[in-house]
């Protein structure tokens, strides 16, 4: 039986220690530090009756989560709220905060005066943009809430109980990230992506529909930027019906040998490494050093050793590729190389803003009611 982290089974985040070998979990958090759980405790969870600020943090950032995304993350009740025990992540448009034309001519300053309001993530100019000689600022406002201060831990259960939204290039993500990068910077000490998808009601790739229909569920993991191992743990499920309808438990079991992958409580992937562990499953060149090694905690399993922490947000658009170029349906205003994106997309805002309907293009976090 493996120890429980919950953010949702109705919709809490849940974590529970991993495998037949793992006898107890341990935890970081800011009111419960080290503490120990035995297989089958619940050790996190979130009903979401109000947003807790002693549990999320939101990020502050024009970054673009490294992925050039077209929108700003802040702390706002336009955007991140909680009603009926349900916690609600939606998109806005700048200048409907910010005022007519603020996204062409505008100046916006991340920095607070406060250690709660100041700028969480300066890279890729991610602290102060301005509007000016064809640049734009970030078109859309959207939220990402975190735990990195507050509720860490390493093997167990998570299950999360949401409902995609429906929207052209809204781009939802429940994952995890490491809280110390241990072994180097990204994807050297990993990521777990639990769930992403893509708003779209009308995009294919080769034929298969990869909007709402799709959510998809992986791990990166590698020595660098350009060796990123995400292709051999990545796993996507179809519904016909769309994930947008109704709400449905996505989840990850992560133990001191493998992760599972569930949507729904069905299996969708199982990623055991081979006894080489993720440099031997990532197929990674021999002449390139392994960030791993064996100095890892559980070399089987670096850097998945290390403790994470959760990640919830929604994203809008970007140019690292989630969105590819080369698809059927909807007509992508922006290319991922070359053009300007974030002008091009704003260009097309009478295309695309007309699908964000409401509460419908919110990711949704319905809490255990």
């Amino acid at each position: 039986m493996s120890p429980i982290l919950s953010l949702a089974l109705l919709a809490i985040l849940s974590l529970a220690a991993g495998s037949q070998n793992v006898s107890q979990i341990s935890i970081t958090s800011t009111n419960r530090a080290g503490e120990v759980y035995a297989p089958g405790d619940l050790i996190f969870e979130d009903n979401f009756d109000f947003l807790n600020f002693e549990k999320w943090e939101h990020e502050r950032t024009l970054s673009g989560g490294g992925n050039w995304e077209f929108q700003i993350y802040d702390n706002s009740r336009q955007n991140s709220y909680c009603r009926g025990g349900i916690l609600y992540i939606k998109p806005s448009l700048a200048n409907d905060l910010y005022g007519d034309n603020f996204v062409e001519t505008g100046n916006l300053d991340m920095h607070g005066g406060a250690p709660a309001d100041e700028c969480t993530n300066p890279s890729f100019y991610g602290c102060a943009r301005s509007g000016a000689g064809g640049n734009i600022i970030n078109p859309a406002i959207s939220a990402r809430l975190r735990t990195v201060n507050t509720f860490t831990f390493k093997y167990g259960r998570v299950e999360v109980r949401a409902k995609i939204p429906s929207g052209d290039w809204l781009w939802p993500a429940i994952w995890m990230m490491p809280r110390y990068n241990a072994y180097g910077g990204w994807p050297a000490s990993g990521e777990i992506d639990i769930m992403e998808s893509r708003g779209n009601l009308n995009y294919y790739s080769k034929g298969v529909h990869i909007g709402k229909q799709q959510v998809s569920s992986t791990l990166h993991f590698g020595p660098s930027y350009f060796y990123n191992g995400y292709e051999r743990a990545t796993v996507a499920s179809n519904n016909p019906d769309g994930y947008d309808r109704d709400f449905h438990v996505y989840g990850v079991e992560w133990t001191d040998q493998h992760l599972r992958f569930t949507v729904d409580g069905i299996e969708r992937r199982d990623i055991t490494p081979p006894n080489g562990g993720f440099w031997e499953l990532g197929g990674f060149p021999d002449n390139i050093p392994s960030p791993w090694g064996s100095n890892a905690e559980n070399p089987r399993m670096a850097p998945f050793d290390q403790k994470f922490y959760i990640m919830l947000n929604l994203a809008v658009g970007g140019t690292n590729g989630f969105f590819p170029d080369d698809y059927t349906g909807t007509r992508k205003p922006w290319q991922n190389n070359g053009g300007n994106a974030f002008a091009d997309f704003w260009a097309a805002r009478n295309e695309w803003y007309p699908t964000w309907a409401g509460e419908n293009a919110a990711l949704q976090l319905e809490g255990n009611t």
